[in-house]
């Protein structure tokens, strides 16, 4: 009789312990959602490149230079998503109060070809000094290669806030290319500008 006691009350004891474990899991505090900023960048599909696919071109390509490119791309990436082009190449442009804007390079795609590109455009803005600099531009929603040859507006600002680079974006016929720059020059403010894209050098930037 002492016996099933004993072992009906270590069986309580028991119960209440479970029970007292259950609750403390169920009221303990719940850790909040990841936020978006936090969130790994989705995969890219089959026509769009990666982040750190992005960043090792941007390695080759800048050089020596390239501290501080991750960090801007990652900063691209999460305001505009995964790219499905890339444009490397060089420019060149000076302006006070006014000026223009020349570059030519390679537009890589995934899936469609590469195509030799150049750029023009005017920039005006509260700007001075002039800049040579190797350019990278990421290129947002490109239907097929030869729709980049168009004029994209935007603010074209470039501040060399991250290991020498500056990015800014331009917009046009529902694309979005983002030149990210590095340059001997330096060039402040917001260039309020455009760059038009031709399959062949010109001067004429309009």
């Amino acid at each position: 009789m002492t016996l099933s006691l004993r072992a009906a009350a270590i069986a309580s004891v028991m119960a209440i312990v479970a029970s007292t474990s259950v609750m403390a899991q169920t009221t303990g505090t719940i850790p909040p959602p990841a936020s978006p900023s936090q969130l790994p960048p989705p995969p890219p599909t089959a026509n769009q490149y990666s982040s750190n696919e992005i960043i090792d071109a941007g390695h080759r390509f800048f050089g020596g230079v390239s501290r501080g490119l991750a960090e801007i791309v990652e900063k691209a990436v999460s305001q505009w998503g995964l790219p499905n082009g890339y444009i490397l190449g060089e420019e060149a442009s000076g302006a006070f109060i006014g000026g223009l804007r020349y570059g030519d390079g390679t537009l890589y795609t995934r899936n469609a070809g590469d195509v030799r590109v150049f750029w023009q455009g005017p920039s005006f803005g509260f700007d001075f000094g002039a800049d040579g600099a190797r350019t990278m531009m990421l290129v947002y929603s490109l239907p097929q290669t030869g729709a980049i040859f168009e004029r994209f507006g935007g603010i074209n600002g470039s501040a060399y806030l991250v290991g020498g680079f500056g990015m800014t974006a331009l917009t046009g016929n529902h694309m979005v290319v983002v030149p990210i720059r590095s340059g001997i020059g330096l060039r402040l403010g917001a260039n309020l500008g455009w760059l038009k894209f031709t399959d062949s050098p010109t001067w004429n930037p309009f």
